[in-house]
């Protein structure tokens, strides 16, 4: 029972707080002249917010420090629950820092190597971003390398008919033969193109087990497809079909609906992004050739360290056959 009075108190505070606030907030309400002054004060920068001890913070300096940590919490906008929060933890972690230093711990061997590496990181961090900003391609580069690597961004939407001839995960379903599995796709290409609608070919060839009709083209970026399927849709006319696997297992086809590309517009991001990582590359390797750094190899040993942030692929990749086709699986469920 004796702990209950030390918590009332700050809520008794607290209340009596809230009071005065909704109090000023009606009269302001009431009196425009008041309303305007009070918010000229709300929007000031330089309106202390914040005490502890002799240490002034003020609105400008408090959303500063606070926006990096929960970005759009401590602005006007934001709820009164989540910058009060804010404030009672921006308040607790300057209460501790100052009764740190007043105790001689910033002097201590751990709190200094911390505060060592926290300086190394930031003053990293901001020479890190001094030259991403540096190796920033302009548009005039970006334009030249779309205007070289065109072809790069073809895409195609192709639809894709497959044809099982034995499958493992059905004991029921028949087992074709390369002769029927032809006949069988065969059959389903007349239909399509005596109109017979897509969604409908579709539906009865999966139920009946013989395989898996598109019934939406999908569409494909250049690289997406296996090689060997990319080469044969880019080599066919629109509204053309092809064989492109015959495998114990299954028959493939594909028909090319449409060819296009993208435009610049749609792939400047991309573009960007991809010169600036190269650039950034280049500065940070002429970085380390000019530092002088070397390392003791009995120690951190000479394997290559991986470029950050480099694709890699995995130690036992899929095949390009059984990514693109459970790449247009995906998008076929999008659809």
């Amino acid at each position: 029972m004796d702990s209950i009075g030390p918590r009332l108190a700050p809520l008794l505070v607290l209340a009596a707080l809230l009071g005065t606030l909704s109090y000023a907030q009606e009269s302001a309400t009431s009196n425009p002249a008041a309303n305007s002054s009070v918010k000229q004060a709300s929007s000031d920068p330089d309106r202390v917010v914040l005490k502890v001890g002799d240490v002034q913070v003020t609105k400008q300096e408090f959303e500063s420090r606070i926006r990096d940590v929960e970005p759009g919490h401590a602005e006007e906008g934001a709820p009164d629950k989540d910058r009060q929060r804010l404030g009672d933890d921006y308040a607790s972690v300057l209460m501790l820092s100052q009764q740190a230093v007043a105790k001689h711990l910033d002097s201590s061997p751990e709190v200094a190597r911390q505060l060592d590496i926290a300086r190394m990181q930031v003053l990293s961090d901001a020479e890190f971003a001094s030259l991403m900003q540096q190796a920033q391609p302009s548009f005039a580069e970006v334009s030249q390398y779309y205007a070289a690597h065109a072809s790069d961004y073809d895409e195609v939407q192709i639809r894709r008919l497959f044809i099982w001839k034995q499958r493992d995960n059905s004991k029921s379903a028949p087992v074709l033969t390369s002769q029927e599995a032809r006949a069988k796709a065969e059959q389903i290409r007349k239909a399509y193109a005596s109109g017979t609608d897509v969604k409908k070919l579709s539906g009865d060839l999966t139920k009946s087990e013989h395989g898996m009709l598109d019934p939406n083209p999908l569409t494909f970026l250049r690289g997406e497809l296996s090689p060997q399927m990319e080469k044969v849709a880019l080599s066919l006319k629109e509204g053309e079909w092809s064989e492109v696997e015959d495998t114990p297992a299954r028959l493939l086809l594909i028909q090319l609906v449409k060819r296009d590309r993208q435009q610049l517009g749609q792939v400047s991001a991309h573009i960007e992004k991809q010169l600036q990582d190269q650039k950034m590359q280049t500065l940070l390797n002429d970085l380390k050739k000019n530092a002088g750094i070397w390392m003791d190899e009995k120690y951190f040993g000479t394997a290559v360290a991986p470029v950050p942030d480099a694709q890699r692929r995995a130690s036992n990749p899929q095949s390009e056959l059984q990514k693109s086709t459970k790449e247009g699986d995906r998008k076929n469920e999008e659809q």
